[in-house]
């Protein structure tokens, strides 16, 4: 075997770092921005410590779901999949809080999950949408767009190696069983053998989807104009901001996926043009992130009595997510393809919403 060269260790190291990176980065964004839980909100130690489960509950997927984009060729739309089969399995088998009408003691559980309650299913309209768009979005496609702007190689390459992915898997599962054994000692509602089957149903359907379809040749790109990242990075804000103050009603529900259609088929018709790139695909995952842990600061003006250090952290993470989310949409383009021209990413295969 051929030693490696210095650039190929260096990027190697990288990739390493980026990984751990994401590690972090996707449970603070699933579960920190929104500061909901006030047992630990303002807290550092309790914040922190709940890294030790959090990382492999959240990180430890979006790490595994985007080396397996970078290995077998995905484009987003294959994230996406993956990401919301991720959702699936996360709120309908592991926590189970998609199928629960009392829920670890949440003394507004019952008021906001009734107005859009399916019986039969035992599903909220209201919590399908927030909890599966939630991890799609938040826990797992955000993070990953956010953090492979700072990777400055042409092409989605893999940043761990095959016993790195194992121990992730891993990590995840173990990960996954204690939480969903701790839901069960707490005594929140346990979802019935045809919930779950169902959930394992939809999950396995998406990952198809995925294997299928986010593994599709793109058509070419187009010649469209596409505003600059900041001008989708400001658009898409918007939307994220308006999607955040939907009520738990039909009504939220039906313009909660308005706003998301929407936004989507915008977004994916300025995907398909020759000027799209990986900072336009940064400003998009920015956006929702900036909106989200804005968010933070509604849900402890709303806690009675409020988190001390509630506000504080709230700082914190906005000021953080600020520092990530900028230099990945204004920073400098990926380093240019051998051959001359754009990079990769920005001619549009690997960067496009398809």
């Amino acid at each position: 075997m051929a030693p490696r060269t210095g650039t190929e260790r260096t990027s190697r190291t990288r990739g390493r770092l980026l990984a751990l990176l994401l590690l972090v980065v996707a449970p603070v964004c699933a579960e920190y921005l929104t500061a909901y839980d006030p047992e630990v909100t303002g807290q550092a130690a309790a914040l922190v410590g709940g890294l030790v489960v959090l990382v492999p509950l959240y990180g430890a997927p979006a790490v595994v779901i985007r080396e397996v984009a970078a290995r077998t060729g995905m484009h987003w739309t294959g994230i996406l999949a993956l990401a919301g089969a991720f959702g699936v399995v996360q709120a309908g088998v592991v926590d189970q809080s998609l199928f629960a009408l009392h829920y670890l003691g949440y003394a507004s559980w019952e008021d906001d999950l009734a107005p859009t309650l399916v019986a039969p299913l035992g599903v909220a309209g209201s919590f399908a949408l927030n909890f599966l768009l939630g991890h799609v979005v938040w826990s797992i496609s955000a993070p990953v767009a956010l953090v492979e702007a700072f990777d400055r190689r042409t092409g989605r390459r893999p940043w761990v190696g095959r016993p790195g992915l194992v121990v992730l898997v891993a990590l995840w599962g173990l990960a996954s069983v204690l939480v969903w054994s701790d839901i069960r000692a707490d005594g929140s509602d346990q979802a019935s053998a045809g919930q779950v089957a169902a959930a394992l149903a939809v999950a396995t359907g998406l990952v198809v989807v995925a294997c299928t379809f986010g593994r599709r040749r793109l058509p070419p790109p187009t010649q469209g104009r596409v505003p600059p990242p900041g001008v989708v990075l400001g658009a898409v804000f918007v939307a994220a901001a308006a999607y955040q103050t939907i009520p738990s009603t039909w009504l939220g529900v039906a313009l909660g996926i308005a706003i998301v259609l929407v936004t989507g088929l915008v977004v994916t018709r300025w995907s398909r043009a020759t000027s799209w790139g990986p900072r336009h695909v940064a400003a998009v995952a920015g956006a929702a992130v900036v909106a989200r842990a804005l968010v933070g600061f509604a849900s402890v003006a709303s806690t009675v009595p409020q988190p001390p250090g509630g506000y504080t952290q709230n700082v914190v993470l906005l000021l953080l997510a600020l520092a990530l989310v900028l230099p990945a949409t204004f920073g400098r383009a990926p380093a240019l393809a051998a051959a001359g021209g754009a990079p990769e990413e920005e001619r549009g295969p690997r960067a496009t919403i398809e």
